[in-house]
């Protein structure tokens, strides 16, 4: 982290800390963390703008008073306004601005099945002329009184999505109907279809936000949308497609607050760690994560930048997109239309001086080229490949047409990984295992915990799917010295995987029967997203 970013940093826990001095200087209570204990129906009556302005929230209701946390011990004019409103007495205890920030999110956010409601209650006779009403700019979603109802609706779809911490949202149109899904820890989930009348409404507000061409409906196109919601700043990736029956939209949900980078946080077994934090940190060589799309490759390289980042340190990226914006980085946007593809961005990234270089993705034999003579020049290089398995990655750079020799003496390692998805631990049950699911995994039952593995049931707050949340499944190959001379010599993918199990080699599904016995995940989890060998 730079010096500049840390006093930034510095200064702005500073300021925080002062109000909370200050608080206890005044005989206030305060908090550190919130815990809401109050009707919706009661924070209802308090406008959303009043709290997101004045930082504060109401948390508990007694019969004598209603406790409010709120970040500024001084804004007493606040208080004194919020007793008017709930015509009770108030007392204030100060919380840090960021705690009452997600408490508001928490309680303002739209209610599951608010969309459907909407959607049940919509006449067509509402239905605006126009979807452009409301201008993008400074743009919350929580802020939805006044809006034309085709606004209000998307609002909902949006805030919903976010809420049920969904990666992309789904615009199907189809003869009789638009489909509306959800992607929920890497599945579809359906969720709401609107009546005809409403879609081509719905699409082109959707356009209108990302600043489309409306008229267009023969071809594909691209956009982004920046919207805010309860403080969160929140992009979404659109993507339109002509299809049958009209133009098929996804929204990708890019929220910046739901990214968090280390390479402690990425669930790794602690070897794979402990070998990947060194292979990030060589002054040169090439380090591939491979995976399919979605399995967080992107998330592990930042984070593998984020561990090495530092004023001495250059450090480069060329993506498509970029996603997420990481300061004290130097971030390219891929362009190819005018001509900035990743070879020849690759090219001019060299001529900066960089120390560490990231390639979003290695698609083609120049961009791998590229990426092999910059390695050979003194640079460590992280890129993405779109391999099943670690032992594929270099027959598949050979296939781009690269030497064999030059790779075995180029890449250091290779990391392939997946996403399963955790138990949900709110509805979490143990079981006993049949032998099959067991030889799925090559689990002795000696090794379960009491005989034991988990699943989830299905509750409200998993949506009843059973799992909440996802955690990574890893796989790493280490390229030393007998693994380079079989590389140099014959790139096969099962010769180079027959040496690196000899050597100890921890398969992605041997990693998730690790997380199965833990009681992480499931069997079926580990099942879908791996391959059996």
């Amino acid at each position: 982290m730079g010096h500049l970013q840390q006093r930034l940093e510095k200064a702005k826990g500073n300021m925080m800390g002062d109000k909370i001095a200050l608080a206890r200087q005044l005989g206030m209570e305060v908090i550190d963390e919130i815990n809401l204990d109050i009707p919706k129906i009661l924070a209802k009556k308090i406008p959303y703008l009043f709290v997101k302005k004045n930082h504060l929230m109401p948390i508990k209701e007694s019969d004598e008073n209603i406790t409010v946390a709120i970040a500024d011990p001084l804004n007493l004019d606040a208080l004194d306004d919020l007793r008017l409103m709930l015509d009770k007495e108030v007392r204030a205890v100060c919380a840090p601005q960021e705690k009452i920030v997600a408490a508001i999110n928490e309680c303002y956010n739209h209610q599951e099945g608010a969309a459907s409601a909407f959607l049940a209650n919509l006449s067509s006779d509402e239905l605006p002329n126009d979807p452009q009403e409301r201008e993008v700019e400074s743009y919350d979603l929580l802020e939805t009184n006044g809006d034309a109802p085709i606004i209000r609706l998307l609002n909902l779809i949006l805030s919903e999505a976010i809420g049920q911490r969904a990666s992309d949202i789904h615009f199907e149109p189809f003869e009789n109907d638009l489909k509306i899904r959800y992607r929920i820890d890497g599945v579809l989930q359906s969720r709401h279809a609107p009546a005809p009348e409403y879609q081509s409404q719905l699409l082109t507000r959707i356009k209108v936000l990302a600043k489309l061409d409306i008229a267009e409906h023969r071809l594909p196109q691209d956009g982004r949308i920046k919207l805010n919601m309860g403080g969160r700043e929140i992009d979404f990736r659109v993507s339109t497609l002509p299809v049958a029956h009209g133009e098929r939209i996804v929204l990708r949900i890019l929220d910046k607050s739901n990214v968090i980078l280390g390479l402690d946080q990425l669930g790794m077994l602690p070897a794979t760690l402990d070998t990947f934090r060194r292979l990030v940190s060589l002054s040169e060589g090439i380090v591939l994560v491979t995976g399919p799309t979605g399995s967080g490759k992107t998330t592990t390289l930042y984070s593998g930048l984020w561990e090495i980042l530092n004023e001495e340190t250059n450090i480069m990226t060329i993506e498509d997109p970029v996603e997420y914006k990481l300061k004290g980085i130097g971030q390219i946007a891929v362009h190819p239309k005018i001509g900035l593809t990743f070879a020849t961005g690759l090219r001019h990234i060299l001529r900066q001086d960089p120390d560490v270089v990231m390639i979003g993705e290695i698609r083609d034999g120049e961009t791998a080229e590229t990426a092999i003579q910059a390695s050979l020049t003194g640079h460590l290089v992280l890129s993405t490949l779109h391999t099943n398995d670690a032992s594929s990655a270099t027959p598949r750079l050979v296939d781009m047409g690269v030497e064999p020799y030059l790779l075995s003496s180029t890449v250091a390692g290779v990391i392939a990984q997946r996403l399963v998805r955790r138990v949900c631990p709110n509805c979490r049950e143990g079981y006993t295992p049949t032998d099959v699911e067991l030889e799925e995994l090559s689990i002795p039952r000696e090794n379960l915990n009491a005989g034991l593995i988990y699943r989830g049931k299905g509750c409200e707050q998993c949506f009843g799917s059973g799992y909440k949340g996802r955690h990574g499944i890893y796989e790493l190959m280490e390229i030393d010295s007998e693994m380079q001379t079989l590389i140099a010599k014959s790139p096969d993918t099962s010769r180079i995987r027959e040496l690196a199990l000899k050597k100890g080699f921890v398969t992605l599904r041997k990693h998730g029967a690790h997380l199965v016995r833990a009681g992480i995940t499931t069997v079926a989890e580990v099942m879908r997203v791996t391959r059996k060998y």
